[in-house]
Formats: structure tokens, C-alpha cells, sequence
């Protein structure tokens, strides 16, 4: 098995950085079934966020379940993110969720996120204040044109699970599956090149000039465009996931203990003032202590700060983090921002760690969306991931397993 990307890059000394702002819901059916959770030793999040409005005030929204106290003091006048009938309406879009098998979400009828949340009679002020920073740190997008069915099943996931950190970060997933494969199995860091097919299976001509021979099949598991780069002629035979998608930064903060009162929650930080990313300056549309969801992320006396920026700036300007300038300058930006946040003296000793710059984090789950293609593309060709099922942790399992079942099915093992 051949993993085409490049080699991470080293971890800051002491400080666990996943590769972009990570949330691990413990409801996602693949998951249950693929992975040994005892073992991941997951850390929960508070249920429920602190909403940073245009006044600068902060307002909190919580699980009536799991929070029932702070629920119901969301419904006093004095909490400016939408008004009780907004909070019913959570409700009633929850039970609806769980009215939908779950993966019934993946053929059913559909329509934007955005008119879904109209049709259900959410508040203008509960949609931009919470319902586009929350969204849009899932799905990158928020003018919220996702289908909506992908809503229902976030929703789903959310109303039956509890959201968490695995205590050695998000790749300890990876690295529960790969434990299972027989030693000398992986291969790190050889990029494929071009595949060509065989007789029977293929050849992999990998960018280091070497060639690697796939008797049965080859398992094409890698972001869309890279996909359609590797299988063009096959992969234009089905519905082409090749498309834009969306992308995201994630700025990492050192900060020495002790922090801010507020920071030392466990719980996700959004930015619900709704005119504050329309091109003014303003960038981060989310944020999170990671070392207060799990101590593991960070090392003693530190505190781990997550910051994601919905979508990228654009190349060759100021803020461009793939150069050198570009990366420095968009921290400082970020930065200053949080200073509004949480307080100019709170974030002083604040040192940054790194950014992760994903132009393709997601592909594009807009209406009409696709959410489950086929894994065989030919003969000796299957591919996997979430170009092939809905774009989620859980649907990169799933796709894989598919995957894996049409191998083996293949080889008459099944």
C-alpha cells in the first residue's frame, strides 16, 4: 500500500498539531464499526459553543440534553443568538434528524442548507449568528449552499454522540487502522506518478523513478483533482468530483499558562457577527483550545490555541501563506483578531506555531450533490474517499470498507 502524499512535517517540540481544526463525533456509524475507541482515548467537548457577536459580547448555545441549566438560560432575552422560537426550531430540526436512518440522509431529497434552515422558520439573526460560523467550520462554506442533507446527518451524528479529541490527535485513527496490516505493507512518502494499466492490474510509476507492479488492483484513494489527474479516462465515465471545492487555514497558537478564564473551556469558539468576513479584513471564523479538550496536545505550562479561516486568500496577495511572508503576515492578522476576542494582554504572550493551508480540503457537496459513486472504475481499478461518499471522517471509512469489499470480491474472498 502506497501513501502519495509527502512526509508530515515535524511537530513543534512538545505541541500536537492535526492538519487542520479536527473534530471526532463518536456517533458516526462507520466509525463505530471500523475502529476500537477504548483505545483512542477520546476527550470530550463541551456540547454546545460561545458565540462572539458584533458588540463584542459573548453568548452561549448548549445541548439541552447534555446541558439542561445552560439551555434553558440560552432562552432568556439577554442571549442574543436567535430567540426562543429559534431554540424550539434546534429542536425540531434534531428530532427530524433522528427520524432519518442513518444513512438515509444520502438519497434524500435535497436542497441548500440556507433554504432548508428558511423552510424550517429560522430567524435571520440565528442563521447568520450561529447557524453560518457553525456550518461553515464543517463544511467551508458560509453562504451554507451544502445540501442539506448533510445537515441532517451532522445533526444526527451530533444529537446522538458526543464530540471529542482523541488523546494522540486525529491521525491516531490513521494509525489504528494501519496498525492492523501485516509489517512492511505501507509505504510512506512515495508519490505516485502515472498508473498504467496491465494485462492484469497495473504499474505505478512513482515520482522517484521507481515502478511498483499491482497483480490484482490498485486502490485509488486520493483527494478528487489528484484522482482525475491519476484516472482521467476513467473517472470521466462517472459523475467528475474534480471540481473547486473548498479550502481552509488553520493557525496554531502557543500561549503560556495561565490563559484567559475563557479559554480554559473546552468548548468551540464562533464568530457570529455576520458581516465581520465580507471582505473588511476579518478572518477567523472559529477557534478552539485544543489542550483543554485533551491535556495531550500540549506540553506543561502551554496551552494549544486553533484558529480556521474559511477558504483561503487569494494567491500572490498579502496574506498568502504559501510564502514565507505571506504565512507570518496571515498569523499576525489572526492574531490581532483573537486580541479582540479574548484581550489584548491574554493573547500578548502568544507565540505562533504553524499554519496548515489546505486549498482542497472538502469537494464541492452543493445541490444536486452526489454523496455515494461507485468504487469500481474499471477492471483493476477501485477508488475511495470523500469524492466517492460525503466528505465527512466517517464517509472516508465507509468509502474505504466499499472499497476493500470490491477487492475482495475480486479475489473471490468476500
Amino acid at each position: 500500500m502506497l501513501a502519495p502524499c509527502a512526509q508530515p512535517l515535524t511537530q513543534p517540540q512538545g505541541f500536537l498539531l492535526d492538519r487542520g481544526f479536527q473534530i471526532f463525533l463518536t456517533s458516526y456509524p462507520e466509525a463505530q464499526r471500523s475502529l476500537d475507541y477504548p483505545s483512542l482515548a477520546l476527550q470530550p467537548f463541551y456540547a454546545g459553543a460561545l458565540v462572539r457577536l458584533a458588540d463584542a459580547s459573548w453568548h452561549r448555545v448548549a445541548d439541552p440534553v447534555r446541558h439542561p441549566l445552560d439551555a434553558l438560560l440560552t432562552l432568556l432575552p439577554a442571549n442574543g443568538v436567535g430567540d426562543v422560537l429559534d431554540k424550539l426550531r434546534v429542536g425540531l430540526l434534531r428530532l427530524l434528524s433522528l427520524a432519518t436512518p442513518p444513512y438515509g440522509f444520502l438519497t434524500a431529497p435535497e436542497v441548500p442548507a440556507a433554504a432548508r434552515l428558511a423552510q424550517l422558520g429560522f430567524s435571520a439573526a440565528m442563521v447568520d449568528r450561529f447557524w453560518r460560523p457553525f456550518l461553515g467550520g464543517i463544511f467551508f462554506d458560509r453562504q451554507l449552499r451544502t445540501t442539506d442533507r448533510l445537515l441532517t446527518f451532522v445533526m444526527r451524528c451530533l444529537a446522538t454522540g458526543s464530540n471529542c479529541l482523541p488523546a494522540a490527535g486525529i491521525g491516531a485513527v490513521a494509525q489504528q487502522l494501519a496498525g492492523a496490516l501485516p509489517e512492511g505493507t505501507l509505504r510512506l512518502g512515495a508519490r505516485v506518478q502515472a498508473l498504467q494499466p496491465a494485462a492484469s492490474g497495473a504499474t505505478l510509476q512513482l515520482a522517484s523513478g521507481a515502478a511498483v507492479t499491482a497483480r490484482h488492483a490498485v486502490v485509488l484513494a486520493v483527494e478528487g483533482p489528484e484522482a482525475y489527474r491519476l484516472a482521467p479516462a476513467e473517472l470521466g465515465a462517472a459523475p467528475s468530483a474534480a471540481g473547486e471545492g473548498v479550502g481552509t487555514a488553520c493557525v496554531y497558537f502557543a500561549a503560556p499558562l495561565p490563559v484567559a478564564p475563557a479559554l480554559r473551556e473546552p468548548i468551540l469558539f464562533l464568530n457570529g457577527d455576520a458581516e465581520s468576513l465580507d471582505g473588511r479584513g476579518r478572518l477567523v471564523n472559529n477557534a478552539c483550545v485544543p489542550s483543554a479538550v485533551a491535556p495531550s496536545y500540549a506540553p506543561p505550562g502551554t496551552a494549544l490555541i486553533s484558529a480556521s479561516v474559511v477558504g483561503l486568500p487569494r494567491p500572490g496577495s498579502a496574506l498568502d501563506p504559501s510564502t514565507p511572508a505571506g504565512d507570518a503576515a496571515l498569523a499576525a492578522a489572526v492574531l490581532e483578531e483573537l486580541g479582540g476576542w479574548f484581550g489584548r494582554d491574554a493573547t500578548a504572550g502568544w507565540r505562533h506555531l504553524r499554519t496548515y493551508a489546505i486549498p482542497y480540503a472538502q469537494p464541492p457537496q452543493g445541490v444536486p450533490s452526489v454523496l455515494e459513486r461507485p468504487a469500481r472504475l474499471a477492471p483493476w481499478l477501485v477508488a475511495c474517499g470523500d469524492h466517492r461518499e460525503a466528505a465527512t471522517l466517517d464517509g472516508a471509512l465507509r468509502s474505504g470498507r466499499r472499497a476493500a469489499e470490491e477487492v475482495l470480491a475480486q479475489l473471490g474472498r468476500k
